[in-house]
């Protein structure tokens, strides 16, 4: 049998990994031991953040509702409660640009949801 050489396809898989690496500090984007170490764990880091960053922005709807609430004299978990009640089925992002960006809608489902709880 022929003798395979295997530098060409050692060579292609290292430079994907190195270039995956490119701007880490250290030998991390240029040692290819470290670099793969790096290249996995950033991507385990990718995973697990895709999935926080639903839940950090739903946090921060949530604290923005609960300021834009407090402002109409009604407390957050009232606010969803009557709303609920009301049979209006708007998520917490729609809300929470409401309150940013158009007062007058989101007092006027504050109304609303005031209404129901009644």
């Amino acid at each position: 049998m022929a003798r395979v050489k295997r530098g060409m396809m050692r060579h292609k898989r290292h430079k994907k990994i190195i270039d995956k690496a490119s701007g880490y500090w250290g030998r991390k984007k240029n040692v290819f031991s470290r670099a793969h170490e790096q290249v996995m764990k950033s991507g385990q880091y990718a995973f697990r953040d895709r999935r926080r960053r639903k839940r950090d922005f739903r946090r921060l709807w949530i604290v923005r509702l609960t300021a834009a609430c407090i402002g109409t004299g009604l407390k957050y978990s009232q606010f969803i409660n009557g709303l609920t009640r009301a049979g209006i089925q708007l998520n917490r992002k729609v809300l929470s640009d409401l309150a940013i960006h158009d007062p007058a809608a989101f007092n006027a489902v504050v109304a609303q949801a005031k209404a129901a709880l009644a």
